[in-house]
């Protein structure tokens, strides 16, 4: 288990990877296995996953690219490749609030990732499990051993002393550090996500409150976009610890998970964690993917609006909201 130690530089809130992420190897490429060789692609194209809900909530598994049409920025563009991207190779980072209200819930918080993990991973699949609280802590670096993260998750702990992530002087009342929910969304995504290609996922269990975090909620969300990562947010309160308290980190979860193209999840009496993490996997595995060149051909850094829209008006969409159209391939 390795302590994530960083520094955010003020103004920029750049995040400086140092130690520990410079001693971690880079994941390997999965192995071309077809026979085929090396796909080439358009890097001009902008690439976006999402999946489509009936008004019940049912995945629908089988639109064609005549049932879609995508909008940049109002304008509507050609779709030149549509995929169903079942079997896609898949990174998975999971990241677990280990914080002083979630005590109570980590151990049914760990077997439910056991169970999730083993039917999420497929052969060319790849995942890496945080815990965050005071400080985030890699508990298992990238692997596609179910073996390796059960092992990872038996160190999921309690976290909430003083201290962490972001040294020094003793938090007062106006600025507590107890639970450092963006900062670890940002340093998943960043230093983590960025690098990788394929479909990328945050899978984020927490109650959903941040306290002394130094990156805000908007650049954690930005961050998101520009590593191509979906975040995915399980909203879990202790009753035990809340005692009626009005969680108020319940929006921000809902934008996080919504701006990227994921979804906010709440465990309920009658819909655990069990039934959500099995409700995800089958997400996971009933994606569709699109690519268009964008009528706009200007990579000024500024964000672009995406929407898409299905023939069908009772159908709904869950995709990123957007990309940063930076040099090189979209983001």
């Amino acid at each position: 288990m390795r302590r994530i130690q960083g520094v955010l530089a003020a103004g920029s809130a750049a995040l400086l990877g140092i130690g520990l992420w410079a001693q971690q190897q880079p994941k390997p490429p999965a192995a071309d296995d077809s026979g085929l060789g090396v796909i080439k692609v358009d890097v001009d194209l902008v690439n976006v996953l999402f999946s489509v809900r009936d008004k019940r909530g049912a995945l629908i598994p089988d639109l064609t690219k005549d049932d879609i049409k995508v909008f940049e920025d109002g304008k509507e563009q050609d779709v030149r490749v549509f995929s169903k991207e079942s079997d896609l190779p898949l990174t998975i980072g999971l990241l677990v609030d280990v914080s002083g209200s979630q005590r109570n819930l980590i151990e049914v918080e760990r077997r439910a990732a056991e169970q999730f993990f083993r039917q999420v991973l497929r052969k060319k699949d790849m995942a890496f499990l945080i815990s965050f609280g005071t400080e985030a802590e890699l508990l298992q670096d990238y692997t596609n051993s179910t073996t390796l993260l059960t092992e990872g998750l038996r160190g999921l702990r309690e976290n909430s002393q003083v201290g962490g992530l972001h040294p020094g002087p003793v938090p007062t009342a106006s600025q507590p550090r107890g639970t450092i929910l963006y900062d670890t969304v940002y340093l998943a995504a960043h230093d983590k996500l960025k690098g990788e290609v394929g479909r990328k996922a945050i899978v984020l269990i927490t109650d959903g409150v941040d306290q002394g975090s130094r990156v805000k909620l908007r650049e954690a969300i930005e961050t998101a976009h520009k590593s191509d990562a979906i975040v995915y947010s399980v909203q879990y309160i202790d009753p035990a610890f809340a005692g009626g308290m009005f969680y108020s980190g319940d929006g921000d979860l809902r934008k996080m998970s919504e701006e990227t193209g994921g979804r906010l999840y709440r465990v309920e009496r009658r819909y655990t964690l069990d039934m959500i993490f099995d409700d995800l996997q089958r997400e996971l595995r009933s994606q569709y993917s699109l690519g268009y060149s964008s009528s706009n051909p200007k990579r000024d850094g500024a964000f672009r609006k995406l929407e898409i829209k299905t023939r069908n008006k009772d159908l709904k969409v869950q995709s990123r909201k957007g990309y940063f159209a930076t040099a090189g391939p979209p983001v």
